[in-house]
This record gives structure tokens, C-alpha cells and sequence, in this order.
């Protein structure tokens, strides 16, 4: 019989989201539900990236700390297993500030000015002064998030894979002056699907438009029957095109089979109104979203539990983010060796 010591070593997936607001159900069609699969799979580090919250939200810190233990309780609360995944906040492990500033001395600035988000963002954030080095490198912190666990895979969608791209050329960089210390991440193309906002636009809570999983029904209630619809449909007579109506987006990710057919027909030809719709997918939305805020007041009642939980994430990625440093710190003659005391 096999000892535990001769099972093949999983292979380890690195992702993490910032504490900018609460967590929406953009986030959990897009990555909490992919995060709860791949934990049974792979060996995961799932983290609350503060330090990169910052690079968009440094003039305002009140509700950095609200935000972090809301996030987890919703991470948790979703179905994030600690014991399946290593679960912590950026900024208890320090190596990353470290490696950060490692990779920052190699990164060419013309990499980093061609980042699709960092045009997007800077058009669509106007309520902040996105000017900042700290804005514009970020990608080299994302990079070293991904780097310091030597994580082989990093969850995506198609249009993210530009940035694992840049890891990757950041990686190879690396290895080309130091030596092989980095495996290069692939990207994990996994279904993310795009969920709209309540304007129709991305769903973000930096554009104001989100419905988050914390939200009471009141609030999910009026949240929903503010939305856009098809904007073509002017009249409860006009037939409408679920194709671009956000609402519609909704039932596909939340309503039965049955109701998202019956709603693809009717509202195609006027059988249903808008009013009528989004009552159907408010229901279909509130049933999904029950469990997960019945299993966070849970986790509210019993602070302890979630302390502790990043208390352990911590210590187990910190094992991790050392041993990686310390090769490092070696193949850049950052440690004293046998190089410096010859030179002596």
C-alpha cells in the first residue's frame, strides 16, 4: 500500500479579490463557484488582495477593514472549504511586498502601459486620480501574487488571459538573469460568465451597479426593478430582445430551465412585460442567494471562526511565501554565500 508520501502533489491554483465593496454575484458566478470546484481539485490559495484595493482606493482606507472581514464571511459563506483551501489576507504575508519590489526592478514600463484594464479603468474611474505608480504597476503585484506560490494554474476567463500573459513574460524574464526559480502559470480558462450590471454596463462595484450577496430582499427588490431592460422596448405591446436585456442574463444564471424558456418566448413576443420579468427573476434571485445568507449570519454570530480561519491561512501561505523567497534572495545574490566571502 502507497504511503501518503507517494501521492502525486496536486497541482496549485492562485486567486484573490479585492476588498474594494461587498462581494456581488457578478463575483460569484465569475469566480466564487469556479473557486469551490477547483478546491476539491487542485491545491488552492484563495486570497483578499488589500494591497491591490489600495492601487484604486488609497485616498480612503474607513472601509478597508469592513470590507476584508465582509468578503470573507460572504467567501465562506458561499462554500470556500478552509480545510480544502489555503484561505488569507494579502498583506499578513509580507514576502509579497518583497517580491514585489523584485520584480518592479525588472518590469519594463512599455509591458505595463499596454495593459487593456489600466486604458479601461482610467476612462471609466473618473471619481479617482488613477495617475499613481502604484495604479500603473500594479500588474507587477498581481504578478508576484501568482509567482510566490509557484502556482501552476491561475483561474480566468478569455478576456483576462492577457494578464497571465504578462506574468508569464515577467516570469521569463526572471529566470533568463537568475535562473530557473519560477515555473511559467498557465492560465485556467474557465466558464465566467459576463454578468450586467443594473445599467447594463459590467458589473463592478466601482460603477455603483452591483447586487451584492449580502443585500436584503428590499434592497435586491429595488435594486432589480430599477434595471434596464431592451431599450427598444418602449411599450408593453413592443416585443423585446432578451439577447441584450440584463434581466434576462439574470434568469440564465439564476431561474429554472423551464422560466428562462418560457420567458425567451414570451418576451419575444410581447406575452410578458418587463414589470412581470423581473418579478420572476427577483424570486429566482432571492431563492439562490437564501443559503448563502442564512450560512453568513452563521459565521457572524461566531467572529472567532472567521479570525481564526485567516489566522491559519496566513501561517500556511507564510510557509509558502518563504521558501520561495529564499530562493529568490539565493539567485540574486541577495543572501550572503560563497560569492561574497571569495570576494573578501
Amino acid at each position: 500500500m502507497a504511503s501518503q508520501t507517494d501521492q502525486p502533489q496536486r497541482l496549485r491554483v492562485l486567486s484573490g479579490l479585492r476588498p474594494t465593496g461587498e462581494i456581488h454575484i457578478g463575483h460569484l458566478a465569475g469566480a466564487l463557484r469556479n473557486w469551490i470546484e477547483l478546491q476539491k481539485k487542485y491545491e488552492c490559495y484563495f486570497f483578499i488582495a488589500d494591497w491591490h484595493a489600495l492601487t484604486t482606493h488609497y485616498a480612503d482606507t474607513s472601509d478597508l477593514q469592513r470590507n476584508i472581514a465582509g468578503n470573507v464571511l460572504d467567501y465562506l459563506a458561499a462554500g470556500i472549504d478552509p480545510e480544502q483551501a489555503t484561505l488569507f489576507v494579502q498583506s499578513d504575508v509580507p514576502e509579497h511586498a518583497e517580491l514585489h519590489l523584485l520584480l518592479s526592478l525588472i518590469t519594463p514600463l512599455g509591458w505595463l502601459e499596454r495593459v487593456p484594464s489600466y486604458k479601461e479603468q482610467r476612462e471609466q474611474i473618473r471619481d479617482k486620480d488613477l495617475g499613481t505608480y502604484g495604479f500603473l504597476g500594479y500588474p507587477v503585484l498581481q504578478s508576484a501574487d501568482i509567482l510566490m506560490y509557484r502556482a501552476d494554474y491561475v483561474p480566468v476567463g478569455e478576456d483576462q488571459v492577457s494578464h497571465i500573459e504578462l506574468t508569464r513574460e515577467i516570469c521569463r524574464r526572471f529566470n533568463n538573469y537568475y535562473g530557473e526559480v519560477f515555473p511559467e502559470p498557465q492560465p485556467l480558462l474557465t466558464a465566467t460568465p459576463r454578468v450586467p450590471g443594473t445599467d447594463g454596463r459590467k458589473m463592478s462595484k466601482s460603477y455603483g451597479n452591483a447586487i451584492s450577496l449580502s443585500d436584503p430582499e428590499a434592497a435586491v427588490r429595488e435594486k432589480v426593478s430599477n434595471m434596464i431592460t431592451d431599450p427598444a422596448r418602449q411599450r408593453r405591446s413592443d416585443p423585446g430582445n432578451p439577447d441584450i436585456c440584463p434581466v434576462f442574463a439574470y434568469h440564465k444564471l439564476y431561474s429554472p430551465q423551464d422560466t428562462v424558456e418560457m420567458v425567451n418566448v414570451e418576451c419575444r413576443r410581447a406575452g410578458i412585460g418587463c414589470v412581470d420579468d423581473k418579478k420572476l427573476m427577483t424570486a429566482s434571485l432571492l431563492q439562490a442567494l437564501a443559503p448563502i445568507q442564512e450560512r453568513r449570519r452563521e459565521l457572524e454570530s461566531k467572529p472567532s471562526t472567521v479570525r481564526e480561519v485567516l489566522e491559519d491561512g496566513a501561517r500556511k501561505a507564510k510557509v509558502t511565501a518563504e521558501e520561495t523567497m529564499d530562493r529568490v534572495r539565493t539567485a540574486m545574490n541577495l543572501k550572503p554565500g560563497v560569492e561574497q566571502s571569495a570576494a573578501e
